[in-house]
Order: structure tokens, then C-alpha cells, then sequence
């Protein structure tokens, strides 16, 4: 079944890249450019997960996941933070925070299709 995955990225080498994966998966693709349209985005598509950067302009991907999280009609929302921030303390802040899963870049194509299908199977 097709889920709604939303990209929230301002590289768009990876936005480019991502966008073709989850559409290959069969899933509908919405893209954000920076954290206020990817949170705007989030509100308004309801998306079944988020793919979300950190490093952003307007919102970085903290105050993104923060923002979901503290709201209770997204609160259920899966989110993926894909980062090139990916020391320990930056993994944590990310988890503590709520995220469902950390994924630093670069990455592995297939892993991250994994994790994907790993995160939208528990939205089921």
C-alpha cells in the first residue's frame, strides 16, 4: 500500500536522490526546502513518515521534530532524521527528542529503504 513520505531536505542532490527511492517503492513524495515549509508541509499533507535534515534554512531539523512532537494531532507522525550531523551527542539529541530513527550521511541506498519500510510498517 502506498504511504505519503515527506522530504525535508535543502541539498537537492539528496532530495533528487531520495525522492526517486520512495517513488520506486511506490510511495507518494512531497518535498520541503527548508525547516518552516517542511513543518507547514507536516500539517497540512499529514504525511505517514518524515524524512528530515538537520542542518536547514528558517527551522533546523530539531526545532522540525520538536515542533511535530509537541503537537498532539502529529505527535504520531514517524519521523527519520537523515544527517550529515552524525556524531554520537547530535544521534541522541535526535532520539531524545523523538525522532524514530537516525541515519547519518552518507548513507547506503539500501539501508535506507530498510529503515523506511521498517518505520511504515509500524504506522499500519
Amino acid at each position: 500500500m502506498s504511504k505519503r513520505i515527506l522530504i525535508v531536505d535543502d541539498e537537492p542532490n539528496i532530495v533528487i536522490s531520495l525522492e526517486f527511492l520512495m517513488m520506486r517503492e511506490g510511495h507518494e513524495v512531497r518535498v520541503a526546502r527548508d525547516g518552516e515549509a517542511g513543518l507547514a508541509a507536516v500539517r497540512t499533507h499529514r504525511p505517514d513518515l518524515v524524512v528530515l535534515d538537520v542542518m536547514m534554512p528558517k527551522l533546523d531539523g530539531f526545532a522540525v521534530l520538536e515542533a511535530v512532537r509537541s503537537d498532539p494531532t502529529l505527535a504520531g507522525t514517524r519521523i527519520l532524521m537523515l544527517t550529515a550531523k552524525g556524531r554520537e551527542a547530535e544521534q541522541n539529541k535526535g532520539l531524545a527528542l523523538g525522532a524514530d530513527a537516525y541515519m547519518p550521511k552518507p548513507f547506503s541506498t539500501k539501508a535506507l529503504v530498510e529503515k523506511v519500510k521498517e518505520l511504515l510498517a509500524s504506522t499500519d
